[in-house]
């Protein structure tokens, strides 16, 4: 590995970090200001954050990072923000996903790796406000380094100028890089988050990337952060509107429903869910994404 490649590395994983802290400031300061409405008698919510560790064969460092976990908040019922950066030798069924994935056909013969970013899941106290999914990565094999990211909202209860906002913004800070990237990124988070088996998306969509390399790094990276960059602006926004509004029964019975939907996508179909499990990373912090409450009727 060269110096640079190492440096840009050092960058990458760098920048997550940052990401996660802006965000954990800015959903501890929603949890302090939300001083009306149905949980305004609750204790505002405070992030626990732990250490993660990936485990190797050999038991040798193999890298981890934070799990920052939210539970039982003014705003949010449940929210984790994990940063990681984890490396080592890809097993079997991992070195043959990446090879059939990325064309590698290598991979068996040279199979280390190194993997950075930031993932979110927010599922929130009122069903009026919409779950969200985001991340931002960066992951490196000796045959070659990729970026991926997006975010995606999944309300229950569905507003069409929210869904509007959230896409406005993704598409913005798109648009700062090519006015092709919006559309395509947007088909992908819609096919990508489709459900077969229910013959439904899981939510209103957002923006997807996977597997982007131009050849360009600075420029990549610097597309990837606008990605991460697009998240507070496109979600905060419509929490701040929604916090307030009353529900009944009927509200959040169907919030226990679409989480259950919502669970039944990550375990199923997630390649993220699939990779941290069959690498070795904290199991508690690659299933953070699973919701509190759910149900299935």
């Amino acid at each position: 590995m060269t110096d640079e490649m190492q440096a840009q590395k050092a960058r990458a994983s760098d920048w997550f970090r940052s990401l996660r802290d802006e965000i954990v400031a800015a959903f501890e300061g929603l949890e302090d200001s939300h001083d009306t409405g149905p949980f305004a008698d609750q204790a505002p919510g405070r992030f626990d954050v732990t250490e993660t560790k990936r485990a190797s064969e050999d038991g040798a460092d193999a890298g981890g990072g934070l799990m920052s976990v939210m539970r039982g908040g003014r705003v949010f019922e449940k929210v984790g923000v994990n940063v990681s950066a984890v490396y080592g030798t890809l097993g079997a069924r991992a070195q043959a996903a990446m090879a059939a994935r990325k064309g590698l056909p290598g991979m068996a013969d040279d199979p280390r790796f190194w993997a950075s970013g930031i993932s979110l899941v927010a599922h929130m106290q009122n069903p009026h406000c919409p779950a969200v999914h985001m991340n931002t990565r960066m992951f490196w094999t000796p045959h070659g380094w990729w970026f991926g990211g997006g975010s995606d909202l999944n309300p229950c209860l569905e507003y069409d100028a929210d869904t509007a906002h959230f896409h406005a913004v993704q598409k913005t800070h798109c648009d700062r890089h090519d006015p092709a990237h919006y559309p395509r990124l947007k088909a992908w988070a819609d096919e990508y988050f489709y459900i077969p088996h229910r013959g439904r998306a899981r939510g209103v969509g957002g923006i997807f990337l996977d597997d982007h390399c131009t050849g360009d790094w600075e420029a990549d990276f610097s597309f990837v952060q606008d990605i991460g960059r697009a998240f507070l602006p496109a979600f905060l926004p419509l929490v701040e509107k929604r916090r307030v509004q009353d529900f009944g029964d009927a509200e959040k019975e169907a919030q226990l429903v679409h989480r259950g939907l919502y669970a039944e996508y990550n375990l199923v179909y997630d390649r993220g869910t699939k990779f941290g499990l069959e690498t070795g990373h904290d199991a508690n912090a690659v299933l953070m994404s699973l919701p509190p409450l759910a149900k299935w009727i």
